[in-house]
């Protein structure tokens, strides 16, 4: 019988202590508080945001959203996140990527103040997490990661498949897992015989952003399967699913994380966290 891997029984000790970090900020007269500047209407993006404002409420944090027209310019997009991080009340700054393909990201995320910077979004946050230090990961890798010792999952000396080359998840993952001694082999769409490659993992991490994309024919029967995807569910209007055909995959691995209720629950949590420690530096 293959495993639910529930990411929000991982989150809920999470989410106790920042709501207690937030409760001791504020007894010093720091209300702490997140800006996310979404750019269009995306669907993941919105569900992304809405997950976040109900968290930051339960948790006593402020939550401030300033949406950005499609059809905006790059001048508005970038004086939107120069006037956040030039906000002494906003502690963290969480600008949602990928941004459409009108706009320069790079130029834009280089707007963001590192002490701000909540995903590593800047150079200096990439660099961070290229040297394979969790607490300077974005929140996404670093999820995963806490997902995985939940469970106790072990990692050392195993085979690491990442389906995904993001700057944001894949790479960053990818060196979180080599400093848990997995061997780690990252792949993507170009990659020649991608199912056969991911049936060699022992742990297929996947963030390829593909709806329903890894379907039986990647998976083995003693493997475990992480889905980072967060997708507008073709099969299902106004429902989201994951990069992994949960009900084509399910019962063929030994466990799998769900979406929603996986990786993305602890997600959150862990944004939170950095938002609050940001805050504690301010």
């Amino acid at each position: 019988m293959t495993t639910v891997l529930s990411g929000k029984q991982a989150a809920a000790t999470l989410k106790e202590q920042n709501a207690q970090a937030a409760a001791q900020l504020k007894t010093r007269g720091i209300t702490p508080c997140l800006e996310m500047i979404r750019v269009g209407d995306n669907p993941d993006d919105l569900y992304y945001q809405q997950s976040l404002e109900r968290l930051c409420q339960k948790c006593g944090i402020e939550s401030i959203v300033t949406p950005i027209g499609a059809d905006s310019t790059q001048d508005e997009l970038e004086k939107a996140v120069r006037t956040a991080s030039n906000n002494p009340a906003v502690h963290g700054i969480l600008l949602f990527c990928p941004l459409p393909k009108s706009f320069d990201e790079k130029a834009a995320r280089a707007q963001i103040a590192p002490n701000k910077d909540l995903d590593c979004l800047t150079e200096l946050g990439s660099a961070r997490a290229f040297a394979g230090i969790e607490q300077a990961s974005p929140c996404t890798p670093a999820a995963v990661m806490e997902l995985l010792r939940y469970y106790n999952i072990p990692l050392q000396g195993k085979k690491a498949v990442v389906l995904g080359r993001s700057l944001v998840v894949g790479k960053p993952l990818a060196m979180l897992l080599l400093g848990a001694n997995a061997t780690v082999t990252i792949c993507h769409s170009k990659t020649e015989k991608l199912a056969e490659v991911c049936r060699e993992a022992d742990v297929l991490l996947v963030a390829i952003g593909k709806a329903k994309f890894v379907n039986a024919d990647f998976v083995r029967a003693d493997q475990v399967v992480i889905d980072v995807g967060i997708n507008d569910d073709p099969d299902n209007p106004g429902k989201i699913c994951g990069d992994v055909d949960f009900a084509a995959v399910d019962e063929k691995c030994a466990a799998i994380s769900p979406v929603p209720g996986g990786v993305g629950s602890l997600t959150s949590a862990i944004l939170c966290r950095n938002l609050l420690r940001a805050a504690d530096n301010a």
